[in-house]
């Protein structure tokens, strides 16, 4: 890759280009999307070629180019060529809604787009609530430009490390989405921290330059977590497979040799009831489980069909990851592994004292603040240290446990209930498949539990009275106040979800207002 030489030797930004530097030494490794195959020469060219064509459309530093797409190596190309060019990268969530999806290209103010052909009906609907309409690439018109673009070295600027490379908005339930944003010199810092994180993870549970990376996080979430900048500084075979079919992914996975990847719970399920009863275990798989809790049940689980699963920490704030679990030694507890995990280097972590125990952060790649939200910024990074609404505790080894969100915490009978820690119990129960605990109002203890369970046999779903009956050693044990016991149960066919795959417990709480769940008691 052509480099851009400091001002004086002292003088060396972090840089998105950077990352590319050893890129020679993989000249021939592969990457691998959409049935094509590519050298990591030909990505670097492509790079090259793509800043041409931007260039061409009139993309000019600080400018922003929004990308709408599936996993592919198109997007990966864009997370490099977009930053080292100088403009901003918007990774646009094409699961919200389009009112939303046009909110977001408002407020960033993209002055081009790159979009999938499967997008392009929703595209021409937004475009008449963007003004001005930025302009946009096709798959098509994308593959036809970089074929006529110069196959020549681009140019590219030295930056300040502090400038902006990305943005994207987080995925809340409510409102409009928050816009947050990330610097070359952010992104650099996070992509070694979490090299060296998984490089001294015990064996089969991180990720070293003979792995072969396959993301199954959209790359529009946070930086599909950091791992595309990692796998490609580290010259590894990377698989993208567009959209996230189970038997798609799981044929990816035995085809390439895929050995590490990430996803939501969500997505591990799929998978696992995707993989027929009788196959044997699939070859080694190790992949971090983030977004929502990862239970034992479900752990245990996806290691019998050969698929080491752990947790780990992050949000859209912290760019994404400041903690990754990981197992210590032959006697280690494996339920450990469902922890949030050991802060990665950098990483500092406290939580309060009083009431409910809110993590907050600092390291030098969380965001800075909420672009245009100035209010929400300052409750962001109160006294200086970014708070998560997140409750949890930090044990002894200085590793981390959830406990719930802040606003998912149930308050009853002057006792507070973990509706994560209740969800993992009630997994237990081997007819369920899935669960949600939310608390609802009540006059005299103040909330009460709720449990939505999602059957395996939707004709006999369990009844409340087993459920208690599940939990009751745990009261015993004092594992969970005897207040958390759930004196409602509601078997629903499916679980809402947001756009990334999240338990949406606000529109179960509204279902429940709404009285639109039925049935009501069991």
């Amino acid at each position: 890759m052509h480099s851009v030489e400091p001002a004086s030797p002292g003088d060396y930004p972090l840089l998105i280009g950077q990352l590319l530097a050893n890129l020679p030494q993989f000249a021939e490794q592969e990457i691998v999307s959409e049935g094509q195959r590519f050298t990591y020469d030909t990505f670097a060219r492509r790079i090259h070629r793509l800043a041409h064509l931007l260039t061409g459309m009139g993309v000019k530093p600080g400018m922003v180019v929004a990308v709408m797409d599936w996993d592919s190596h198109r997007y990966l190309e864009a997370y490099f060529a977009v930053p080292m060019m100088g403009a901003v990268l918007q990774t646009v969530n094409v699961r919200l809604a389009p009112a939303q999806i046009a909110f977001t290209l408002r407020q960033t103010g993209a002055q081009l787009l790159i979009h999938h052909a499967d997008f392009a009906e929703l595209v021409a609907g937004i475009m008449p609530a963007l003004s001005p309409a930025p302009q946009f690439i096709a798959v098509e018109g994308y593959e036809a430009g970089l074929a006529v673009a110069p196959d020549e070295d681009f140019a590219f600027p030295l930056l300040d490390e502090n400038s902006l490379a990305t943005r994207f908005h987080t995925t809340g339930t409510s409102g409009d989405p928050k816009a947050v944003g990330f610097t070359h010199r952010q992104l650099v810092l996070h992509t070694m921290a979490l090299a060296g994180t998984l490089a001294n993870q015990p064996y089969g549970e991180g990720f070293r330059r003979g792995d072969v990376y396959m993301p199954m996080t959209p790359m529009f979430h946070v930086h599909a977590w950091g791992m595309p900048y990692l796998a490609t500084m580290m010259g590894a075979k990377q698989v993208y497979p567009g959209r996230y079919e189970p038997a798609r992914l799981l044929a990816l996975q035995r085809e390439e040799g895929v050995t590490f990847s990430h996803c939501v719970p969500t997505i591990l399920r799929m998978l696992l009831d995707a993989i027929p009863p009788e196959a044997p275990p699939l070859p080694r798989w190790t992949m971090i489980i983030g977004g929502s809790a990862l239970h034992e049940d479900l752990r245990r689980q996806a290691l019998e069909r050969g698929i080491v699963a752990l947790g780990g920490y992050g949000m859209s704030e912290t760019g994404p990851v400041v903690a990754v679990s990981r197992s210590e030694g032959a006697r280690s507890d494996p339920a450990l592994l469902c922890r949030a995990g050991y802060p990665v280097p950098l990483v500092w972590v406290r939580s309060d004292t009083d009431g409910p125990h809110e993590l907050q952060f600092r390291a030098p790649w969380l965001t800075r603040d909420y672009n245009g939200d100035p209010a929400a910024s300052r409750d962001l990074w109160r006294e200086g240290w970014l708070h998560t609404q997140d409750v949890g505790a930090i044990g002894p080894d200085g590793a981390i446990t959830i406990a719930d969100r802040m606003k998912d915490m149930i308050k009853s009978g002057g006792e507070w209930v973990s509706s994560l820690a209740l969800e993992a119990l009630c997994l237990t129960h081997p007819a369920l498949a899935e669960v949600a605990v939310i608390g609802m109002p009540d006059q005299r203890w103040g909330e009460r539990p709720v449990l939505f369970a999602v059957p395996l046999d939707a004709t006999v779903p369990p009844d409340i009275a087993e459920i208690r009956t599940l939990l009751q050693p745990a009261v015993e044990a004092g594992a969970i106040s005897r207040y958390a016991l759930p004196d409602r149960l509601i078997a629903i066919k499916s679980l809402p979800r947001t756009s990334v795959g999240k338990i949406d417990k606000k529109r179960l709480k509204a279902f429940l207002k709404d009285d639109q769940v039925i049935p009501k008691k069991r």
